[in-house]
């Protein structure tokens, strides 16, 4: 049997390594995630989708260009055709600075907007609004990168409508967010957003460190 000098000993040793792991624990421990803010979501990214002519498109082909990128479907009853004529409007607002500018409407249902049903129905607004469509899987995709909600709201013999996120999103010519629009803004206002970023993009702070 341990006298008690060992027992008080090992008890010792015992709480003396416990703290040494913690110690080494609280040293080697990965710091908490950041908080997830408004200021630190991202929005677009890279895809690959089909436009309404059938041609295989990714989003390097709008660099160059602000574009104006909206979610819905052609079946949509009221939301997405305003907002498309309001886009359309907005292009003409904007004179020559519309051709500084690709507007894209991006389906949400994917398994009845084929490029064709596209063509036949973004060209009715503005031939210049460009509609994109592709796999289920490549439309997920580019929902996560805009975070936008979708799904089917009915299904039944009589058909069914989608549920969606109908903010538009304003990219800049590299690709980067700069502001979302809400449907619901008038065109005049949506032209003026449009065309202050425009002259953002040209001002020499806005430009420094680009060329040294």
């Amino acid at each position: 049997m341990f006298g008690k000098g060992a027992l008080v000993a090992a008890g010792l040793l015992a709480l003396a390594a416990g703290a040494g792991v913690w110690w080494w624990n609280s040293r080697t421990a990965a710091p908490p995630p950041a908080p997830v803010t408004a200021a630190s979501l991202t929005f677009g990214g890279p895809f690959t989708l089909v436009d309404h002519t059938g041609r295989n498109v990714t989003d390097r082909d709008y660099r160059g260009s602000f574009t104006l990128v909206f979610f819905g479907f052609t079946m949509c009853p009221d939301v997405c055709p305003t907002t498309l004529q309001n886009i359309a409007m907005v292009m003409q607002l904007l004179g020559d600075d519309g051709a500084k500018i690709r507007p894209l409407f991006v389906t949400v249902d994917p398994e009845r907007d084929t490029p064709a049903t596209l063509a036949g129905y973004v060209t009715i607004f503005d031939p210049r609004i460009v509609g994109l469509t592709g796999t289920p899987e490549q439309i997920a995709q580019i929902a996560r990168a805009y975070r936008i909600h979708y799904r089917k709201a009915s299904d039944s013999s009589a058909g069914y409508l989608m549920e969606h996120t109908a903010v538009m999103f304003l990219m800049a010519p590299d690709g980067k967010h700069l502001t979302h629009i809400p449907p619901d803004m008038p065109p005049r206002r949506i032209a003026e957003t449009i065309r202050q970023h425009m002259t953002d993009s040209r001002s020499p702070s806005t430009n420094s460190g680009k060329s040294q």
